[in-house]
């Protein structure tokens, strides 16, 4: 079914532009300027005479004072039953297909509440061009309004502040003759996707019997509806959609809307791989996976891909628009966002109870952030697994969260496929219009429960009574169209057989399918590959730059423009930065960070770093963003380079919503180096899910790999237990597999090269470091100029500050991050001749070979001593504990290293100064066998 043409068009009124809005009409008293749906000029009655008047003589009628008075005191009412209509009407629409949602007619919606009661109610008012009516009765007013507001599309749009957005919608929904109305061919058309999905799921159910599957089964209007986004969304200037959605119907949309062919499915069911063997990975279930493929209509190719996601529900929302604004960026489409277009489709409960939606929500409108809108696909079973809505919300409608960013929600009845399809035709041309967020709330039922094999009787006995009793969707909308006189008795079901043909023929192709070759480096991701082995991910390749760039990249970072008015001390910053590059000093943590973001950048790549304050930096240490004392210009020294782009933003008080985003635009980008930041490290427990279950495991489940960066200030400096600890254990205990590396860094020079080799290698890994806090401004951690040129690489591990001699050294402290200068420093002020302090700058993939060779050279050694400042249930200790065995057992030494820190807590740090620094004290005495 891949490309064929299904003709969704649109007939009548509903297709194409419309009468003149009733804004426009030249009669009515334009008061205040605004729309005829706003109040300002409707309760104007001195001007609400004079229209009346003038369209009283037009039509050759006199009348005198005391009848213009009560026409106009008739037409203010009238004005004010049409804005509650529009502002109420959704919710005495016929919404639900099962009828257990009552919806009564509100008694502001009634004509007696509005003062239109016996005789009056067949006397002509002046409407004045609303609802594209000049005059009519009450009567005949409440029937047009009812028709478009109360029908099987409620629309809820009027807490849109913008007069322009909501006339839009208003032109497409008001009049008597506007009724959604398609061509005969859009109707068999619709019916037949309708028929696919049913029988889709029946096929299914028949022959994987007690498989779950999370069908679609009672929202299959969905398959029609999503047709027509791609088909009208292509004719007005998409190229491209990106998908996300959980596990109910997904199957479906694979193969019905995505043209997944069905015998991979169904070779998938059958316990086959979705790749070959030699690939590689864990694999996931199949209601977790994605997909790629073009589809066509009216000879508009569309690409579309599916992003896959964990079970965790509305996790993949930032991650799709993430890789969406990554896509628009490729395209050069950030200024117009037309060509990328969003979609998540949602479950109700899901909808209404997960922060991340609001998340993303709160992203839509931001700076680096915005996508141009998004089209929410809501699956309204009005049920939660096996919780009720009342339950499960505390708002009449799931989508309500919505209304926070002013975006208008279209909510209809599930039952009524063309209904469907109607809305989410008017949502792509409201999202191509305005480039804003539009969500489509569809209120239908969960045929079989939360899964096949799931009893929802237990806990929703009437709703499923309901359910069992319910005919299908094609049979509702079947029997409507041969009332139509659309279609004759037997058409359905010569679909039917049909379909059901082609899934048994597919179904026998399954069993002898063999997979293609995986597809995760074609495209944007060409060029690069999986690591040949293990020992790959370890290799390290020169990331040093040439002395001309160098000191190009220093006049750039040092260069203030001459209109530009910046703050005294970024000011001394910048004289600071100077004296570096003139060699009067080592170079600091921001410079060397500066230096690996611009070098990428002339060499043609991407730089994206966002988080909370990044462009100054939390510590006041970065400045990347210089801003004008005066007017508040802003001025970016990197992004003044050429061939690649540098963007730093300072995003939303967010990290779920943000980190998945960043993950996202990794995800469709490998050329640019995308980096998130946490204004302390332990902020990232707020993005654990995507941690988890996208950044640890996303290559081995679904054979994506990405190259993002994570920057987790992390140390104890006396903070406190919420700003010291970025729960580097965490990390650790995801690392396998060679699935991502853990970094905790002490040089600056380190961190240049590791940023610059997370590019330059031909593969990509998750990167996460532990930055420093205390280090950015640290008197011994600087960096010589010669460090950052010619034939300079990331170390893995590094030596010590003071020269030992191997065959003197007896005790050879390991350790990570900043504690390594409290020890040096100490050391050093004891007079410890025998002690050497070792840094394993990357913790994972461990560097096990040249640790290993290190300590063969050490032929005195008698003790290894691990120390980390944090608590020894945390930290590395129980990662590395065995490893350091390892490596100095291949160095032909029985050692087991000692433990030296923290004792085990509770909490990752003491809020107390005094007590922290006698820890510290005890931790780095006892890892140097000294007292306090």
């Amino acid at each position: 079914m891949g490309n064929e043409n299904h003709d969704f068009e649109l007939d009548g009124p509903a297709e194409g532009p419309q009468a003149g809005p009733s804004w426009a009409n030249p009669r009515w008293p334009m008061v205040g300027g605004d729309s005829a749906d706003d109040l300002t000029q409707a309760l104007d009655p001195t001007a609400m005479k004079i229209a009346v008047k003038a369209a009283a003589e037009r039509g050759g009628k006199v009348m005198d004072d005391a009848a213009i008075e009560k026409a106009a005191d008739a037409s203010i009412r009238a004005m004010l039953l049409i804005r509650t209509y529009r502002v109420r009407g959704h919710l005495a629409a016929d919404l639900d297909p099962l009828g257990l949602s009552q919806r009564e007619l509100p008694d502001d919606m009634k004509l007696d509440w509005h003062g239109f009661t016996g005789k009056s109610l067949d006397e002509p008012v002046y409407l004045g061009g609303n609802l594209n009516l000049e005059w009519a009765t009450p009567l005949e007013l409440v029937e047009v309004l009812r028709a478009n507001y109360c029908g099987q599309v409620g629309f809820d749009y009027m807490h849109i502040a913008d007069v322009e957005e909501r006339r839009f919608i208003q032109d497409r929904i008001e009049g008597p003759d506007k009724v959604i109305q398609f061509t005969p061919e859009g109707k068999r058309a619709i019916l037949g996707a309708v028929i696919r999905g049913e029988q889709y799921e029946k096929f299914l159910g028949k022959k994987y019997v007690g498989t779950k599957r999370f069908g679609l089964d009672g929202g299959e209007s969905m398959i029609p509806a999503l047709e027509a986004v791609i088909k009208y969304g292509g004719q007005l200037g998409v190229r491209e959609i990106i998908y996300g959605m959980a596990h109910r119907g997904r199957l479906n949309i694979l193969a019905n809307v995505m043209a997944k062919p069905y015998k991979v499915i169904f070779h998938e069911f059958s316990g086959g791989s979705a790749n070959p063997d030699d690939v590689g990975g864990s694999g996931d279930v199949k209601y977790h996976l994605g997909t790629s493929t073009d589809r066509e209509f009216d000879g508009i190719e569309v690409h579309m891909s599916l992003v896959p996601n964990p079970s965790h529900l509305e996790a993949v929302d930032p991650v799709v628009l993430g890789k969406a604004r990554a896509q628009q960026a490729i395209r050069d489409d950030l200024k117009k966002n037309e060509q990328v277009l969003p979609v998540l489709i949602h479950g109700d409960a899901a909808f209404a109870g997960q922060g991340v939606v609001w998340e993303c929500f709160g992203l839509s409108g931001v700076r680096g952030y915005n996508t141009g809108g998004c089209l929410h696909f809501v699956i309204n079973n009005q049920i939660g697994f096996t919780t009720s809505p009342q339950f499960a919300r505390s708002s009449p409608y799931p989508s309500d969260v919505a209304k926070g960013v002013q975006a208008p929600i279209l909510h209809v009845n599930g039952d009524n496929p063309e209904a469907v399809t109607f809305a989410c035709k008017l949502a792509i041309e409201y999202r191509q219009r305005f480039h804003r967020d539009i969500v489509i709330d569809m209120w239908c039922y969960r045929r079989f429960g939360h899964n096949e094999g799931d009893e929802p009787s237990f806990t929703q006995p009437l709703m499923y009574d309901k359910i069992r009793k319910h005919p299908k969707v094609s049979e509702i909308y079947e029997a409507r169209l041969i009332r139509e006189g659309e279609v004759v008795e037997g058409f359905a079901d010569s679909l039917v057989a049909d379909f059901t043909a082609l899934l048994d023929a597919d179904f026998e192709a399954s069993k002898t399918y063999v997979p293609n070759s995986a597809d995760w480096f074609t495209g944007r991701w060409s060029g690069l590959h999986k690591p040949a082995d293990p020992e790959t991910a370890r290799r390290n390749i020169d990331t040093g730059i040439e002395r001309k760039l160098f000191d190009s990249l220093g006049r750039t970072l040092t260069t203030v423009p001459d209109d530009l008015n910046i703050h005294k001390t970024l000011g001394r910053v910048i004289d600071a930065k100077r004296a570096m590059f003139g060699g009067s000093d080592g170079f600091d943590w921001a410079t060397a960070e500066a230096l690996a973001f611009g070098s990428l950048v002339t060499e043609g790549y991407g730089v994206r770093l966002s988080g909370q304050d990044s462009g100054r930096g939390t510590f006041s240490q970065r400045h990347a963003v210089w801003t004008d004392q005066q007017d508040e210009r802003k001025y970016i020294p990197l992004t003044t380079l050429p061939h690649g782009k540098f963007e730093v933003y300072d995003s939303t008080l967010s990290e779920y919503g943000v980190l998945g985003f960043e993950y996202g635009f990794a995800l469709a980008d490998p050329k640019t180096l995308v980096l998130w930041e946490a204004q302390f490290g332990d902020f990232a427990n707020g993005a654990q899910i995507i941690i988890d279950q996208f950044i640890a495991a996303g290559e081995a489940k679904w054979l994506r790999a990405n190259g993002l960066v994570m920057l987790l200030p992390h140390g104890y400096e006396g903070q406190g237990p919420e700003h010291s600890s970025a729960r580097l254990e965490r990390f650790l205990q995801l690392c396998a597999n060679d699935n991502i590396q853990v970094c905790n860094i002490t040089s600056p020079a380190n961190y240049f090269h590791v940023l610059r080799r997370q590019m330059l290698r031909p593969f990509r890994k998750p990167l996460i470091i532990m930055t420093p806090k205390s280090l950015l401004r640290h008197p011994l951690a600087k960096s010589a100029a010669a460090e950052f040129t010619g034939d300079s690489h990331f170390r893995r591990i590094l030596s010590d500050t003071t020269e030992i001699a191997d065959e003197k050294i007896r005790r050879l402290v390991l350790c990570s991050g900043k504690v390594a200068y409290d020890l040096m420093q100490k050391r050093d002020e004891e007079g410890l001749d025998d002690v050497s302090i070792v840094r394993i700058e990357q913790l994972y993939p461990f560097p096990g070979e040249p640790l290993s060779a290190r300590i063969k050279r050490m032929t005195k050694l008698e003790q290894i001593v691990w120390c980390q400042e944090e608590p020894h249930n945390n930290g590395a200790w129980f990662f590395v504990d065995r490893l350091i065995e390892k490596a100095a057992a291949e160095a032909g030494k029985t050692l087991r290293p000692i433990y030296a820190g923290r004792d085990a807590s509770a909490s990752p740090a003491t809020g107390f100064a005094k007590k922290h620094e006698e820890q510290q004290a005890a931790l780095v005495a006892a890892a140097l066998d000294i007292s306090k």
